[in-house]
């Protein structure tokens, strides 16, 4: 796969990502599918660029206001401490084991929000 295809690839997956919608949802099966990318290499490109990402979005939100403190340890303390299982529970599952689940969340994922705004269209 030629680096200008990988990069083209990023910059589709950093779109949503920069808008806060999570790039994974995008990255990972563009990595996936047109890349040709072993699905545990997709999931830890992913993860080490939200690591670069999420400090200037980090910063932005602060600097707008939109950050409220308690929320934020509420959330990244718990997320903190399952993602260490996490790591080691995804190294010994095969890639195609990774695939499935990563399929399942996003149709769960799409569900979700087809309900959701179902639901707010009635309110």
């Amino acid at each position: 796969m030629s680096f200008f295809i990988l990069m083209l690839l990023g910059f589709l997956g950093g779109i949503p990502a920069g808008m806060g919608m999570g790039g994974g949802t995008i990255a990972i099966p563009l990595l996936r599918l047109v890349g040709g990318i072993e699905q545990k290499i997709a999931q830890s490109a992913n993860l080490f660029s939200f690591l670069w990402m999420s400090l200037p979005a980090l910063a932005a939100h602060q600097k707008n206001g939109l950050l409220n403190g308690k929320g934020v340890l509420a959330c990244a303390l718990p997320a903190a401490i399952v993602s260490l299982p996490g790591v080691f529970l995804a190294t010994y599952l095969p890639s195609r084991v990774l695939g499935k689940a990563f399929g399942l969340f996003l149709i769960g994922l799409a569900f979700y929000t087809v309900v959701n705004k179902l639901q707010t269209k009635k309110a």
